[in-house]
C-alpha cells in the first residue's frame, strides 16, 4: 500500500513492537502495539508514530531487600529498524531541531504491513541536549517532557507529510501526549487559506480530523505544562494559543488532555466504567466507551496456540472464533495449561531460586508498581494467608513489576512485598521477578492458575493483563473496576473481589473490606475448586477463553473505532 493511501495516523508516546525493542513501559504501550497488530490483521490503512528510545524505559535491578535501581537499556537500533532518508525540523527555544525516522513494519496474518515510524533526534546537526531528547521514555522533568511532546506531535505530522502520507483523514491520539499534533494541523489549515494565523474555522476543520482516547483517571496521567514553558519552547506561536484560551488553556496551563478533548470529534474512555468516570472528570465533553482489548495471537502461549490451531482454525485472524473454545475437550485445555505452567515455574525457579512447585496453586500478579494498583493488598494480613494455605491447600505467588524511577512510594511498595515474602517463608512461597518485560508477561499470564488484580476503585481505567490471561484460559480474581466489570460472570469466567463502588476513590475501610473479600474467596471458593473440583475449574478456564478471550480483543476494539471514529 502506498503511503499516500494511508488514511489513519495513530500516535502514541509508547508502542510495544517486539520483545527486543525497549519502546514501551507497560499497559499503554502494549495496548498500542496490539492495536497496530490488529490493524495489520485487518489490512487497515493505518500508519503509526512514536518516539525512538535509545536507552529504553529502564532496566530494573532489585537488591536483596527489594530496593529498585535503574540502568539504561542497551540495544542496537539498526539491528531492528530501518533508517529513512527524510528529515524534518521542529523549533524549540528558537533552535532548529532536526528529526529523522526509523521504520518498523508490523505484518498481519496475511502479510499486510502497518508501518510504524519512530522519531529520533540523535543527529549531529543538533545540540548535545537536543540529541538526547528521545533517549528515555518518561524520563527527565516537565520541561524535557514538553520538548519530547513537541517532537512527537508537531514533528510527527511533519514527518508524515515528508513521507508522502497525504491522504490522512484521521489522527488518533492514544492519550494526550501527542496533543500538539493539533497545533501543526491548525497551522496547515491556515497556510492552505493563505493566512499566518489560524482561526475558528480551522479549529472546526481540525476537530473533524482528530480522535482522542483517554486512558486514566489518575491526575499524574494528564500532562500539564506552565504557559511560561510553552512560551519558551514554542516562541511566537504561543501567542496564537493564548488568543484562543478556551481551546488551548485550562487553569493557566497547557493541559494536553483538554487540548485533545477540545480538538477531537470523537473521544472515548477505555471501558464503560472508565467512560463514566471520565464524563464526571470532564463534564463538558461527550465521552464514549470503547473497551480495550488484546491481540490473542500475540498473547496465547505456544501450547494454547497449538490447541486453538487444532480445534479453532482461523482464530488468529478472527478472534471472535475463540467462542468455540467451549467445544474443546477439558482434558486438552488442562494439558495445554500445564505445559504453560511448567514453563513459568521453571523460569521463576531459575531466575529467583524460589523453589516453586508446579503442582501448587499459583497466583499471578504483574503490574506497573503504583500505589493505587495496591500490589500489597494480598499481604494485608499475613497470618490469614498462612491459615488459608494450611486449610484450603498450598499456594504460591509470582509477582513482577517496575516502579517509575521517580516514584519513591512505588519503590517502597516493592520492598514491602519482599518483606512479606520473607515473613511467609515456610508457609506460602513468594517470588518477585526482576525487570518485568514482554517475555515474562507472556509466561505469567499463561502459566498462572489465577490472575490477581487489586486496584483502588475507580482508578483502574481498563487493565489488559487479565484479558491476556483469559486468552490462555487463566481466570481472573479481581476487584470490580475497569474491564472486569464487563467481563466477570461469578464462578464462570472468574471471581470478583468486593462490590462495584461509586465514582469516588475509597479509603481504609474499603481496603479492609477488599482484603477480607479476597481472603474469603481464595479460601472458600477458588483454591478448593482447584484442588477438589478440577472439572469445574477447567470449565471456568474454558469460559474465560470463550466469553472473555473472544470479546476483549483488539480485533473487536478496532472494529468499534472503525465504525464510531475512523470512517463514520
Amino acid at each position: 500500500m502506498k503511503e499516500s493511501n494511508r488514511q489513519i495516523a495513530y500516535f502514541s508516546m509508547e508502542i510495544a513492537l517486539a520483545p527486543e525493542l525497549p519502546t514501551y513501559s507497560g499497559g499503554l504501550g502494549m495496548l498500542a502495539g496490539d492495536t497496530v497488530r490488529a490493524a495489520a490483521d485487518r489490512a487497515l490503512p493505518m500508519v503509526a508514530l512514536t518516539l525512538l528510545y535509545r536507552k529504553g524505559y529502564f532496566f530494573q535491578q532489585l537488591d536483596a531487600s527489594g530496593w529498585q535501581t535503574e540502568q539504561p537499556v542497551e540495544w542496537v537500533v539498526d539491528d531492528f529498524l530501518t533508517e529513512l532518508p527524510q528529515r524534518v525540523t521542529v523549533t524549540i527555544e528558537s533552535r532548529t531541531v532536526y528529526v529523522r525516522a526509523w521504520q518498523y513494519d508490523v505484518a498481519g496474518t496475511d502479510g499486510s504491513p502497518v508501518p510504524v515510524y519512530l522519531l529520533d533526534t540523535d543527529l549531529p546537526e543538533n545540540s548535545e541536549w537536543d540529541r538526547h531528547l528521545t533517549d528515555y521514555l518518561y524520563g527527565g522533568d516537565t520541561w524535557f517532557r514538553l520538548c519530547q511532546e513537541i517532537v512527537l506531535g508537531i514533528g510527527g505530522v511533519r514527518m508524515l507529510r515528508a513521507l508522502g502520507c497525504s491522504g490522512l483523514q484521521r489522527f488518533h491520539m492514544n492519550e494526550g501526549h501527542a496533543g500538539l499534533l493539533t497545533l501543526e494541523l491548525l497551522y496547515e489549515q491556515a497556510k492552505k487559506a493563505g493566512r499566518a494565523i489560524f482561526n475558528q474555522t480551522d479549529v472546526e476543520t481540525v476537530r473533524s480530523l482528530c480522535v482522542f482516547t483517554t486512558h486514566t483517571p489518575v491526575p499524574a496521567g494528564h500532562d500539564q505544562f506552565p504557559l511560561e514553558f510553552v512560551r519558551r519552547a514554542l516562541g511566537p506561536c504561543c501567542g496564537d494559543l493564548e488568543s484562543m484560551k478556551e481551546v488551548f488553556c485550562c487553569g493557566g496551563l497547557l493541559n494536553m488532555t483538554y487540548l485533545a478533548l477540545n480538538l477531537s470529534h470523537y473521544v472515548n474512555g477505555v471501558a464503560k466504567k472508565h467512560a463514566e468516570v471520565s464524563r464526571q472528570m470532564f463534564a463538558r465533553y461527550r465521552i464514549d466507551a470503547v473497551t480495550n482489548g488484546v491481540h490473542p495471537a500475540t498473547w496465547a502461549s505456544p501450547p494454547m496456540q497449538a490447541l486453538f490451531d487444532r480445534h479453532i482454525p482461523g482464530w488468529r485472524s478472527d478472534s471472535f472464533m475463540l467462542r468455540y473454545a467451549l467445544s474443546i475437550p477439558p482434558a486438552e485445555v488442562w494439558d495445554a495449561h500445564q505445559k504453560s505452567k511448567r514453563r513459568l515455574i521453571e523460569h521463576v525457579n531459575k531466575l529467583t531460586n524460589a523453589g516453586l512447585d508446579v503442582d501448587y496453586f499459583t497466583v499471578g500478579f504483574a503490574r506497573r508498581v503504583a500505589t493505587y494498583k495496591r500490589a500489597d493488598l494480598l499481604f494485608h494480613d499475613l497470618e490469614r494467608l498462612k491459615a488459608i494455605a494450611a486449610k484450603a491447600g498450598p499456594f504460591q505467588i509470582v509477582f513482577a513489576g517496575k516502579a517509575h524511577p521517580q516514584d519513591a512510594k512505588g519503590k517502597e511498595l516493592i520492598k514491602h512485598i519482599f518483606q512479606a515474602r520473607d515473613a511467609l517463608r515456610g508457609h506460602v512461597k513468594v517470588a518477585y521477578l526482576p525487570n518485568y518485560d514482554w517475555d515474562q508477561a507472556r509466561l505469567m499470564v499463561a502459566g498462572s492458575d489465577v490472575w490477581l488484580n487489586t486496584p483502588q476503585p475507580p482508578m483502574e481505567a481498563s487493565g489488559t493483563s487479565g484479558m491476556k490471561a483469559a486468552v490462555n484460559g487463566v481466570p481472573s480474581l479481581s476487584v470490580l473496576d475497569g474491564w472486569w466489570i464487563e467481563g466477570y460472570i461469578e464462578d464462570t469466567t472468574g471471581w470478583a473481589i468486593g462490590e462495584i463502588c461509586d465514582l469516588q476513590p475509597v479509603g481504609q475501610d474499603r481496603i479492609d473490606c477488599d482484603a477480607a473479600s479476597l481472603y474469603d474467596t481464595l479460601e472458600q471458593v477458588v483454591i478448593p475448586a482447584f484442588y477438589k473440583n478440577r472439572g469445574h475449574y477447567v470449565d471456568v478456564m474454558r469460559h474465560a477463553i470463550a466469553l472473555n478471550g473472544s470479546f476483549f480483543n483488539t480485533h473487536r476494539m478496532l472494529l468499534q473505532y472503525v465504525l464510531k471514529a475512523y470512517f463514520e
